[in-house]
């Protein structure tokens, strides 16, 4: 930023000088220039063409030769149209190389002194996570990442659906079923005993609406008459009523999916720093919705139901409370936003949820600001499309759905396979084989499942997400190894990775310009990523950075320099793109190896 500010303001003199314009510095907009042409820096001139009085190209051409004679950072220029393309001296990329090595800070902002909640992953206690799920939890991970190293203070929160009308529908099929199965007994984990049941249910209950049906009643009916809807809703209500028994199989089956789901988080390598669960959180809903009926913000109808009218906001009337008195979606959220609120007073409640539910998160802000809630202003949807794979979309209760368990076992057995067939693995033990696949299959899976816009949905391929060559993470990865491996055999010359070691070096090749250029630019990539809440720019960055990386490995040598400095600066500046490959791939929770 320090050197697109100092050219920016020659800009500014320019502009003066020669035409009598007065433009502050701060409004000049710069441009990285476009691979085809020479340059670093691009300056549109089309919008001065009226106030000067001239073509967009001698707007160009007068301010380029400006620039070069009195800007100490141009070297030289040329001019496309009304782009004008601004070279830097290769003295002055060598001196913000030198000063990037003794920034430990470059990339993280400072303090911004504002409060950011996350909540991703929610999972409900029906079924285990899926890769649908997964995308969730990679999302919602490195968008916390990403806020904290825009200074941003961050709680990652998991609200956990452990209640409603599915979590009784895999109960019920369990206790019709069940037979005392135990994830001991049956060798299953937890989440995964638990989706079981959620499945059986939905396959008996098709079987009573086709019955219902082949009697004559019509399906839609059916399906609200059918005997285990009936029992399940009955459930629900036991449930809410404080049923011992009911109460007692609700404990000992989520019991079981949270041990299963510890198991997979660990496996995926997320974390959080507070869980919520519907449970605890619907109460405070139900008082919400009393609160509206108070104020009058709410209103019955004579059924007994209550719901909202949000025609004002563009939106319709909304169901708040059943008419038996059970909550819905929408209770429970306006119970865990105040909740929240509490605990961590944010300035930002950052909600990742597939974009199915893009009207839900409407009319959760919607109704906050008609019970005017201070938090209701803060509140964002992280919209994401829905993840498909080659065969179609998945359903969790046709039991179709890709298993996130077994999707990373595949994905570590995959790496293991393509590991082998390249020989990665020489000198490993056993154990640090294992840890390599898996290191891999993760790179893979989430570089794959962030590169992408978090709005576009998407077409899942294990097989393409895991090459070493291309747009992959095992690319990224790979180059860090390579890097590692260089900066060993450095050690073992004894070579050291510091500015002095390269003395006043400053003869850039081309490739290693466009290396340091990269490195220069992190911290805007880090804050253009936490403005538009995308991974998928730090993605962008970090296989840019490697692309332009191997570029130079390939074009210039390293240690059959002859040139005691050029070498060094070589070694140091390989030392600083593992750095930034490093914290740009951790910004998405991914790991890079050592060695492969």
């Amino acid at each position: 930023m320090q050197l697109q500010n100092a050219i920016s303001q020659s800009i500014s003199q320019a502009l003066q000088a020669l035409f009598g314009l007065t433009v502050d510095a701060s409004t000049i907009a710069l441009q990285p220039t476009r691979k085809e042409f020479a340059g670093s820096f691009t300056f549109v001139t089309f919008p001065y063409t009226k106030q000067a009085g001239k073509g967009p190209e001698q707007i160009g051409e007068a301010l380029g030769a400006y620039l070069k004679e009195h800007a100490t950072e141009v070297k030289n220029f040329n001019v496309v149209k009304g782009f004008l393309n601004l070279e830097v001296e290769e003295k002055v990329w060598v001196r913000l190389f030198r000063e990037l090595m003794t920034n430990p800070s470059h990339g993280q902002a400072a303090d911004s002194g504002k409060k950011v909640m996350v909540e991703y992953s929610s999972p409900n206690t029906n079924k285990p996570l899926h890769l649908g799920h997964l995308r969730n939890n990679f999302l919602g991970y490195s968008v916390s990442e990403i806020m904290k190293a825009n200074g941003h203070n961050v709680m990652k929160a998991n609200l956990v659906n452990d209640r409603g009308i599915h979590i009784c529908k895999s109960m019920l099929a369990y206790q019709k079923m069940g037979n005392g199965e135990t994830p001991e007994s049956s060798g299953m984990k937890g989440d995964h005993l638990a989706g079981k049941y959620y499945v059986l249910f939905d396959k008996a209950y098709k079987e009573q609406i086709d019955e219902l049906v082949a009697g004559g009643m019509d399906k839609e009916e059916a399906k609200k008459k059918a005997p285990l809807m009936l029992e399940a809703q009955a459930m629900l209500q036991q449930w809410e009523q404080g049923d011992e028994e009911v109460v007692s199989l609700w404990k000992t089956m989520n019991g079981w999916v949270y041990e299963g789901f510890d198991a997979t988080y660990r496996n995926i390598g997320v974390n959080f720093d507070k869980f919520y669960y519907e449970s605890e959180t619907y109460t405070l809903g139900k008082e919400r919705v009393d609160e509206g009926l108070q104020k009058g913000v709410f209103f019955k109808k004579p059924d007994g139901s209550v719901w909202v009218d949000l025609t004002d906001e563009g939106l319709d009337e909304k169901l708040l409370l059943r008419s038996d008195g059970t909550s819905v979606y929408i209770t429970q959220d306006l119970g865990t936003a105040e909740l929240k609120y509490n605990d961590f007073p944010y300035d930002q409640s950052v909600y990742v949820v597939a974009d199915e539910q893009n009207y839900h998160f409407q009319v959760l802000k919607a109704v906050l600001k008609k019970l005017g809630k201070p938090y209701a202003e803060g509140i964002y949807h992280l919209s994401y499309g829905m993840v498909d794979l080659p065969s179609g979309k998945m359903k969790s209760r046709e039991g179709t759905v890709v298993d996130a368990d077994e999707l990373v076992a595949e994905m570590i057995d995959t790496a293991r396979q393509q590991t082998e067939e390249l020989g990665k693995i020489e000198g490993f033990t056993p154990e640090e084989a294992q840890q390599l696949y898996h290191t891999l299959a993760m790179g893979a899976l989430k570089y794959f499942l962030l590169k992408v816009d978090p709005k576009k949905r998407m077409l899942f391929n294990p097989q393409e997400s895991i090459d070493f060559r291309g747009n992959t993470g095992p690319f990224v990865q790979y180059t860090h190894a390579r890097i590692s491996a260089i900066l060993r055999k450095a050690g073992e010359m004894g070579i050291a990775v510091d500015a002095a070691s390269f003395g006043d070096f400053n003869n850039l090749h081309e490739a290693e310009q466009e290396v340091i250029v990269q490195l220069v630019n992190y911290p805007e990539v880090v804050k253009e990523a936490g403005k538009l809440y995308a991974p998928s720019v730090i993605a962008n960055y970090a296989y840019e950075l490697a692309k332009a990386y191997n570029r130079f490995y390939q074009e210039i040598s390293i240690f059959n320099e002859t040139d005691e400095q050029a070498r060094n600066f070589r070694i140091a500046l390989s030392a600083m793109v593992a750095r930034f490959v490093r914290e740009s791939m951790s910004l998405l929770g991914i790991e890079v190896p050592e060695r492969m």
